[in-house]
């Protein structure tokens, strides 16, 4: 998708359920291995890709890691952004669009980004355009040095330190998850898991670990 000129991006309304999330607690929104949406732009041009291979790295800084292949031109954007990136969470009720986005190309198709529905927003003090009616949302740098450069060029490996986040308070809020609060008329708002061929599982239910017990006591040799 092209823009003239500066980027004129909607901003979400002041009453919707967005809320910052604080860097310490960041790193949850991606810990359960969600399918994030991946959005580069420069020169007012941004574009949009689905990445399914992404994982927390490191807490002090928050610190990711994401794979984006060499040909994407979201990746070409966000090198030339001096590696500046965003995140997106889709929902179930946007599986359709996470898979379109991930299997369209801006080269080949201009208008891919209107083509699969993609509406962005762009909160104060975000660097890049985001994907709306996601779950969670984070802004990240990509880290520089030799190493970092390494890892682009051989295994297409971006790490990333998390710079801002928010989250839809109705899923997410209080540092933790909240799915299995949702009533049944909001169960689209859970996160995606991809696996292959277009199928994708959802989050499902919260399973608690047991107590541990006490080992049991051995009778003396």
């Amino acid at each position: 998708m092209q823009f003239s000129g500066s980027l004129s991006l909607p901003v979400l309304p002041t009453d919707a359920p967005v809320q910052p999330v604080p860097l310490d607690r960041a790193l949850r929104l991606v810990n359960h291995g969600p399918v994030v949406l991946v959005s580069g732009s420069h020169g007012g041009e941004v574009d949009v890709m689905a990445a399914a291979w992404n994982m927390p790295l490191d807490f002090r800084p928050p610190t990711l890691c994401v794979v984006l292949d060499k040909s994407s031109r979201t990746r070409e954007l966000i090198d030339a952004a001096c590696g500046m990136l965003a995140l997106s969470l889709p929902t179930a009720g946007q599986s359709g669009l996470a898979l379109a986005v991930g299997s369209q190309s801006a080269r080949e198709v201009p208008d891919k980004l209107a083509q699969c529905g993609v509406s962005l927003w762009q909160p104060a003090g975000a660097a890049v355009p985001m994907v709306q009616g996601c779950a969670a949302w984070l802004q990240c740098r990509v880290l520089q040095g030799e190493l970092a450069e390494r890892m682009r060029a051989t295994h297409d490996l971006f790490v990333a330190e998390v710079t801002a986040a928010w989250a839809d308070s109705r899923v997410f809020r209080e540092g933790r998850w909240r799915f299995d609060e949702l009533p049944p008329e909001l169960q689209h708002l859970r996160t995606l898991h991809y696996v292959a061929g277009g199928q994708f599982y959802t989050t499902g239910a919260a399973t608690a670990a047991p107590a541990s017990s006490p080992a049991p006591a051995t009778d003396a040799a």
